[in-house]
């Protein structure tokens, strides 16, 4: 009879695992390899595209929401200026808030007269997605982790740590994890520049000094004074 029983406890025990282990890959919405999330991230940093004049905006687009492209012409005093030049080639995917685009839909948006880029504000952040424009394509600092990972749509930064495992130690760190603020902002870390596990290259956009997708590099302690948290997704393979 006690073998009986623990027989079943034991078959319970294994079906409970497994259920819990199904329900934790449901959790992952894609699986995708180191090497494919840094391919992705360097095709936006090396994305070579033409506007026209048609693709710059200042003003309110046609849903009431304000839009700037980060053209050379734009010069604010309060932020950074813009960079691209119309008929001119340009390297790398400019910001935008809210977007979400690949290269590919990209250079179709901008065929079809959309604008290129728009810069972060404070009233955007404050707004949210009520600020993204529909008529502007580019990609923002989540956007492009969510792009990399393989994600089917844009996770903010309010939403990336709950797909991922936290990295508390940071020699541990892997091209691929991220470095995020929450309600703010995320970096791709793509490996460390000095041996002594101080400075670290990332992959993000929209970051000084450009508005667009770049490889900055910073002090990790840069990063862990603003508040910075190291994740890992679940779903990247080695």
């Amino acid at each position: 009879m006690l073998t009986s029983v623990l027989a079943a406890c034991t078959r319970a025990a294994a079906l409970i695992v497994l259920l819990e282990s199904a329900v934790r890959a449901e959790e992952v919405p894609s699986r995708v390899a180191r090497r494919e999330v840094i391919a992705t991230a360097d095709r936006y940093v090396r994305h070579v595209w033409k506007p026209t004049e048609r693709n710059v905006f200042h003003g309110v687009d046609p849903n009431g929401v304000r839009v700037d492209t980060p053209d050379a012409a734009f010069q604010p005093k309060d932020t950074r200026p813009g960079w691209w030049q119309p008929r001119k080639s340009n390297a790398g995917l400019p910001y935008m808030w809210g977007g979400f685009d690949t290269p590919e839909s990209f250079d179709a948006a901008l065929r079809a007269g959309k604008y290129a880029g728009d810069i972060y504000t404070e009233e955007k952040r404050r707004l949210l997605d009520a600020a993204v424009s529909k008529h502007a394509t580019g990609i923002d600092c989540s956007g492009l982790i969510s792009r990399c990972w393989k994600l089917s749509r844009s996770y903010s930064t309010r939403e990336l740590a709950a797909l991922c495992e936290p990295v508390t130690e940071f020699a541990q760190l892997k091209p691929g994890d991220i470095f995020n603020l929450h309600n703010a902002h995320v970096l791709m870390f793509a490996g460390w520049t000095d041996a002594k596990r101080e400075r670290l290259s990332a992959y993000e956009a929209g970051s000084p000094p450009t508005w667009k997708v770049l490889i900055n590099t910073m002090p990790l302690r840069f990063l862990l004074d603003q508040g910075y948290t190291a994740w890992r997704y679940r779903g990247i393979t080695d």
